[in-house]
Parts: C-alpha cells; structure tokens; sequence
C-alpha cells in the first residue's frame, strides 16, 4: 500500500481482522490536504548544506545531518520569509500604527495558511504553541471534567504523560490489534473520552492507521487527538477527509525552527477551558474580583505577546512544502530510505527496530542497534570520525523503546536500553546515506 494512503484506512487485512468494524473507505477520504493545488517548484533547500565539522585528526568534513526527527534544518523560503517580516515587527492585535497592523495581518494569515495545510474545517481553531508537547498540554488542560484519556504505549512522551490517569494500551502487534485495542478500551470508558494517537512514530517511522483509529472513536462518541509532530514534515494530512479531531504539531520538525506549534481542532472543548495563560490578549475586559475571558479559543489561549515570527516561520514552511508538491518529496525521501535501509541490512550486527516489520509504510525514520557497541559509542564514533550526526536514546519513548529492544525497565540512565536513531529529509544526499553505511561497516570492521 503507498504510503500516501495509508492514513486514510486501515490495510485490507486490518479491515478483514474479526470484530474490527470497518474502516471509512479509502476512496472518500483523499490523501491530498486541503490547500491550493501543488505546483511544479524545485524542492527547496535548507540552510547549512555547506556547513563543515571537524573530525578526529584535525580534518573539516561536509556535515551528514541524519538527525531530522529531532529538529530539521531551517528551510531558505522560511529564513527569506521571516526576514522579510523583520523590518515592520511591531507589537499584535492591539496596535493602530502602521508595522503593529501588518505585523497583525502576517500573523492572522498565518494562522489561515496553517488552517489549509492540515484540511481543517473552517470553524476549526487554530492556536499557536510553543511545540507539539505544549499543544498537547494546551489540550490536557482543555479536557471536560472527567474527561479519560485512552494512549497507546509506543507514544512520544509528549502524547504519553499529559493525561493523567489514562487508560494505557500496551503495543500492538499489527494495525487491526491497535484498532481493536482502541474499541475494546473506548467501549469500556463511560462519559468524555479521547483516543490520542500518533501518525507516524518518531522510533521507527512507521504509519498509524489513523483513519480506522478516528472512526473507532467516533463510533464510541470519543474524540481523536493525532501527533502529526512526525508526519507533517514528510506527508500530506487533511484533518477534515480523515475526520480528526484534533492534530498537533511543531515548526522544529517542520523545517521552521522558530519556537512555534499549533494546535488544530474543534473549538468547543477550547472555548468552554480556562485559559492555558493568564494575561493580556486573553480577556475582553477585567474588573474589581472580576475577569472576563475571550470565548474565541484562539485568543483565550494565546495570552501575551505571541512569537509572531515563529508563526511567519510556519506558515512559510507550509507553503514551501505545498508549492513544492508531495509527490516530488515523497519520491525523493523513499529513495533514500530504501537506500538507507538496504544499506543498513549489509552490515553485520546491525539490527533496525521496527513495530509491524520491515515492509510496513514508514516516514524517513531508522532505528537500529549494533551489536558490541552501545548507541551512544556509535553516535559518538560516527561524529568524532565521520563528521555524521544521529541520536541515540530513548527519544522521548522510553517505553516503546524498552518494547522493541525486549529490556526491562533498567532506570533512566540504562545505556543498554537505548538505540541509534537516523532520520532523513530535505537536504538529506545519497551521500550522506551512503557514509552512515560505510562508517557503520568501519565500525564494526574494527570491533
């Protein structure tokens, strides 16, 4: 199945799985997001593709960045975009000069660009956060009372621990055993319920069913929160076709490395919250022992002066991949994924993580062991000697980590129970692929 519909229902075995109801049909949910058409453009660069390290014996390389799921590279239409915006900074929402009106209009639009990037429904709110992790706090502090929240154990921290006492489900073993684990735990919750789940895990890169999981919940009367942090960067997502909820993301990871996320979704649970902030832009008026708050999400959870360049950034960053079209990137990135892959499979001792195995769609994502050598003396070595930049840990997933490596809970500071982790993207170069690959051999060559 392409991976550019993977997200849109679950796979024919899934949808066949005993007392897994049926997805929504592929065919009414399109794959392609909500915003202007994509265009012929060249797939823009990123700054620092020139950039050069030093490496053991004094030498400067070309740096390798294998490391885009953690923060990707600044692309140059977002750095020309948020110079461009510079000049006329002013103050937002409450200034009548000339730069604090067009500094204002910069940020609205860009809330409107980010609004048509994810498909969101017209009436849908869109707030600006700091990142995915405080987007999704925003939510957690936005729940109703006695609101329970159903995650899934192979979630990012920032999806995992908001929540409280939420019902945990352990990792499933396919696709259809996430969607039937999802109806077995909704059906048992009685009262508000929200299902929050990732599209596409930061571990290993693997696609989520995240259609089959919406109408799952739906089916329930719950709502759906999706951690797009992972997808966004690499494949189309139209909130309205898949019927989500909610989506939550950050710019880092969306080549906008200037300090802002949204949280996209239906304004009612935002609107009746308290405010996320207390402060100026959150109210309409205060009085003696009285305060009197926004209704407007967007502007009751947004208190303070907002990082209007960081919205800028954004949105320029929405546009970018929009006008460059997805299926340019998407070849682009499964080529070198496959290459990556193949590569990886060639040296001895190297053992990829992967949930549902190696022929499930995934995002430009690798996570691998090496045998003999802990992740961390592997990504030291591969920048010490080679000038390549990976991560290595736990990534934000203790869990799921410990899951696929089958250890124990050894404690935060277990090297044992961690993993390397290489993740590609634009500006990523065969090349760079093909050093990981060489340097890996190299290694264990020497061992």
């Amino acid at each position: 199945m392409s991976t550019l519909t993977i997200l849109t229902a679950a796979t024919a075995a899934d949808a066949a799985a005993p007392g897994v109801p049926a997805a929504p049909d592929a065919s009414a949910v399109p794959a392609v997001p909500a915003t202007r058409p994509s265009g012929d453009r060249p797939i823009p660069a990123v700054l620092g593709s020139d950039l050069e390290v030093p490496v053991r014996g004094g030498r400067l390389v070309r740096y390798a960045n294998l490391d885009y799921a953690a923060s990707a590279p600044c692309l140059e239409p977002v750095s020309a975009a948020v110079a461009a915006a510079l000049p006329a900074y002013s103050s937002v929402h409450r200034g009548a000069g000339y730069a604090s009106q067009l500094t204002t209009a910069r940020y609205e639009q860009a809330r409107h660009t980010v609004r048509a990037f994810v498909g969101a429904r017209p009436d849908d709110s869109v707030i600006f956060t700091r990142n995915t992790t405080d987007a999704t706090n925003l939510l957690a502090r936005s729940l109703p009372e006695g609101t329970t929240a159903v995650v899934f154990d192979t979630e990012h921290h920032a999806s995992l621990l908001p929540w409280g006492d939420a019902v945990r489900l352990a990792p499933p073993a396919f696709p259809g055993e996430a969607v039937r684990a999802a109806d077995e735990a909704l059906a048992a919750i009685d009262g508000s319920k929200l299902l929050v789940v990732t599209a596409a895990s930061n571990v290993t890169g693997e696609l989520w069913p995240i259609a089959a999981l919406a109408h799952i919940a739906h089916r329930h009367g719950a709502r759906i929160l999706v951690d797009a942090a992972q997808l966004v960067p690499h494949r189309p997502l139209n909130l309205t076709a898949l019927d989500l909820d909610y989506v939550v993301f950050s710019g880092h990871k969306l080549y906008a490395p200037f300090g802002t996320g949204a949280l996209v979704g239906r304004a009612d649970w935002l609107a009746e919250a308290e405010p996320y902030l207390r402060g100026g832009g959150a109210v309409r008026a205060v009085n003696d022992g009285e305060t009197d708050w926004h209704d407007d999400p967007e502007a009751r959870h947004e208190a303070g002066t907002p990082n209007v360049l960081g919205a800028v950034a954004l949105a320029a960053a929405c546009d970018a991949l929009s006008a460059t079209g997805w299926n340019a990137l998407v070849r682009e990135e499964e080529r070198l994924l496959g290459r990556l892959r193949a590569g990886l499979a060639t040296v001895p001792g190297v053992q990829e993580l992967s949930l549902w195995g190696p022929d499930h769609p995934r995002v430009g994502i690798v996570s691998f062991v090496v045998a003999g050598f802990t992740a961390r003396e592997v990504a030291e070595t591969l920048s010490a000697d080679h000038g390549i930049g990976v991560r290595d840990g736990k990534f934000c997933a203790h869990p799921f980590v410990r899951h696929l490596l089958g250890a124990k809970d050894g404690g935060c500071d277990d090297v044992t129970a961690s993993a390397v982790r290489a993740s590609i993207g634009i500006g990523t170069t065969s090349e760079h692929v093909d050093r990981l690959v060489a340097a890996l051999r190299d290694l264990v060559s020497r061992a």
